[in-house]
């Protein structure tokens, strides 16, 4: 599986699914790469998330460009990660007058977007998921599914390191290494040895995720990328089969999630100055679960297996309503900044991680003068189970 080999270097900064879809996709095209992340893999926001294959139907009403990157990379994730994804579909559900008025909106959205749908009674969404609500009036399937985020990640990477890429968990950056405007590598504190070290290379990419602006920072550069957390509350049982969304706007607590032998409830919105101290308000908590409740009435009766947050790396400036910014990504070339050699990827879902991954290391062929075609589309990853034996 080795790709074709190229005297270039990069280290990437982030082991979470845009990380190890960076250093996958770099691997491929022959770089010498190095993946360093200060905790285990998929530690941060990918192993705190919905666990959530989107189809995009969340948002082709109000953002259809993240509507059809959803469902042309949850396509591909299908073909090339089939052992990482429960692969079992999703429900918009309409429980009164406002969701069916959403509903013809919702139905528009998919067509424009490409995104597969069919309309269900609610007798028929009823056979589907017995626990829905008696109120269920009507319902829109779509091709969402569920995937488990570590393993999601050990995919990547086990197939990053056939190729030849380094994995280096538990290494923290402390600053980038600078000669002038240049970014020539990271030095990293090694939390295992308890000792720094310094790495070097041609590119630096930071796909850090909330902790972005902190690392680009580090190098005098401001990006408009906002920690946005979302709580998220897991229930003990198994409530449904598929994905449930209410059909309507997006909002707090409009979205169940099984996951193994739990359903996820989500999720709530605002934004931080730190992703790392983030305190968990327990009126979201209660909203949750109120509004999840109203599709699965079960959940009442459930007890929480557990409470968590993590914040999203959204794309934008503290002022906006982080409801409205865009769910898409975007990769910045920090030559723009004044500074050479090193590239943010933020943005995105962990759905859109291969296809961040594709524009980020297409800017870097482009800066190093290189035409090496991405081939992640095609390439089935190895299986995460032979993370530790390559």
């Amino acid at each position: 599986m080795i790709g074709s080999q190229h005297a270039h270097s990069a280290i990437v900064i982030g082991g979470g699914s845009t990380g190890a879809a960076v250093a996958h996709d770099l691997a491929l095209r022959g770089f010498s790469v190095t993946l360093v992340e200060r905790g285990e893999i998929a530690s941060g926001t990918t192993g705190r998330n919905h666990c959530m294959l989107h189809s995009g139907g969340r948002y082709c009403v109000k953002d259809r460009e993240a509507g059809m990157e959803c469902i042309e990379e949850n396509t591909i994730l299908r073909r090339i990660m089939p052992d990482c994804m429960e692969l079992n579909g999703g429900l918009f559900v309409a429980l009164n007058d406002s969701d069916l008025d959403y509903l013809p909106l919702l139905a528009e959205g998919c067509q424009s977007c490409g995104i597969p749908y069919h309309e269900l009674t609610g007798e028929q969404a009823h056979r589907l998921e017995p626990h829905l609500s008696p109120l269920t009036r009507a319902a829109i399937w779509v091709p969402d599914g569920v995937f488990e985020p570590m393993r999601l990640c050990m995919s990547f990477l086990a197939t990053a390191k056939a190729n030849g890429a380094t994995v280096s968990p538990y290494t923290q950056v402390e600053e980038l290494l600078l000669e002038g405007r240049q970014v020539t590598g990271v030095r990293a504190w090694d939390r295992s040895a308890d000792r720094l070290h310094d790495l070097h290379a041609e590119i630096v990419v930071n796909a850090s995720g909330p902790w972005a602006g902190e690392i680009a920072a580090m190098a005098g550069i401001d990006v408009p990328v906002v920690p946005s957390p979302g709580v998220m509350v897991a229930m003990a049982g198994r409530f449904c089969q598929r994905v449930l969304n209410r059909c309507n706007a997006a909002s707090d607590g409009d979205i169940v999630v099984p996951q193994r032998e739990t359903s996820i409830i989500g999720t709530s919105s605002w934004t931080v100055d730190d992703p790392d101290y983030i305190d968990i308000p327990e009126d979201h908590v209660r909203l949750l679960l109120d509004r999840g409740s109203e599709m699965i009435p079960a959940l009442r009766q459930a007890s929480p297996r557990g409470i968590f947050t993590v914040a999203r790396p959204l794309i934008g400036r503290k002022k906006q309503d982080e409801r409205e910014f865009s769910r898409t990504f975007e990769c910045f070339d920090h030559a723009r900044d004044g500074v050479d050699g090193f590239v943010t990827i933020s943005g995105g879902k962990t759905t859109t991680a291969r296809a961040m991954a594709e524009k980020t290391v297409d800017v870097i062929c482009r800066k190093l003068g290189l035409d090496v075609p991405c081939t992640t589309r095609e390439t089935v990853l190895l299986s995460y189970r032979t993370y530790y034996a390559t």
